[in-house]
């Protein structure tokens, strides 16, 4: 490991403000084999996780903030999201002020680690959340809830950008996906395609605002009150100019982790993480307010 001063920028959370320099940031060094499945043009990876040593925590420390960040990924290619350190507002254009309509639920510490390497009695760094049910236009999908729960470090749900994908252990996806079948009876299904294994004709799905007119998913949290509702925008990927495909993959029988919800799924979502109160909070979709994750406003008001 080693350090080095950063330069990032700073925000009142409308606009951005003076470049601001933050001494002796903790870094490491890897070989370009772990930037294998990233975006082209990758140059490294932001630790976001739990770890002391995350950006999160070590800005927190610098700037003498709440260990609090949230982040709103652009579904875009063309246009950059944006993560906040520190507390809100969170202002998009047309002057939405997401952080006055987040809903919230609780973090939950997975008490061993979920990394690939780790020391023993060392927990996770991930962001696990209490999903209790899924539910598809109303309807619960019939699911082992023993799955949900995290049992000497396995099962439970959690968020991850390094999945493109919500993955769902099998039993868990086939019920998903048996329930949200019958509830798009009205979809063409096509040929599969991967790493997809269910796909529909776009010819005749109608478009909302926020994505094609398919079945809304919720995640329901801690109680049946706080869900995370998942329209067409994020359910569904379009793969080729008539083919739309559920967004959503097998992550085979005997999983670590029951369900980790994707970066697809976060998309035009803003989602906050506030380690100091241990929950989450989240948005849904920001085309409901017609505004997306790309349109901060990055010019400058100083």
């Amino acid at each position: 490991m080693a350090s080095d001063t950063t330069v990032i920028q700073s925000t009142d959370g409308r606009t951005v403000g003076k470049a601001v320099v933050v001494p002796r940031v903790v870094f490491t060094c890897g070989t370009t084999s772990v930037l294998g499945g990233l975006s082209a043009g990758a140059l490294g990876m932001a630790g976001l996780g739990r770890s002391e040593v995350s950006l999160p925590v070590q800005f927190a420390s610098a700037f003498k903030f709440p260990k609090k960040f949230s982040m709103c990924l652009s579904s875009s290619s063309s246009s950059n999201g944006v993560i906040f350190f520190g507390d809100g507002p969170y202002v998009f254009l047309p002057n939405v002020d997401v952080a006055k309509s987040l809903m919230y639920t609780p973090l939950i510490l997975n008490p061993v680690s979920t990394a690939g390497a780790y020391f023993e009695g060392n927990p996770s760094t991930d962001y696990f959340i209490n999903l209790t049910s899924i539910k598809i236009n109303g309807k619960a999908v019939p699911l082992n809830a023993a799955l949900l729960k995290i049992t000497d470090g396995n099962g439970g749900t959690k968020i991850s950008t390094v999945n493109p994908y919500t993955v769902m252990e099998t039993s868990i996806f086939k019920a998903f996906v048996k329930v949200f079948r019958h509830e798009a009876k009205n979809l063409t299904k096509v040929s599969s395609v991967k790493p997809f294994k269910y796909c529909f004709s776009s010819k005749n799905t109608p478009s909302t605002r926020v994505g094609p007119a398919v079945p809304l998913i919720d995640l329901v949290m801690h109680n049946s009150s706080v869900y995370w509702r998942i329209f067409g925008a994020n359910s569904m990927v379009q793969v080729k100019e008539d083919v739309i495909c559920l967004g959503f993959v097998d992550g085979g029988s005997n999983p670590r982790t029951s369900i980790v919800i994707g970066g697809y799924q976060l998309e035009d979502n803003l989602v906050q993480i506030d380690m100091e109160k241990a929950r989450l909070g989240f948005s849904s979709s920001l085309l409901f307010k017609q505004t997306t994750c790309s349109n901060f406003n990055f010019t400058s008001s100083v």
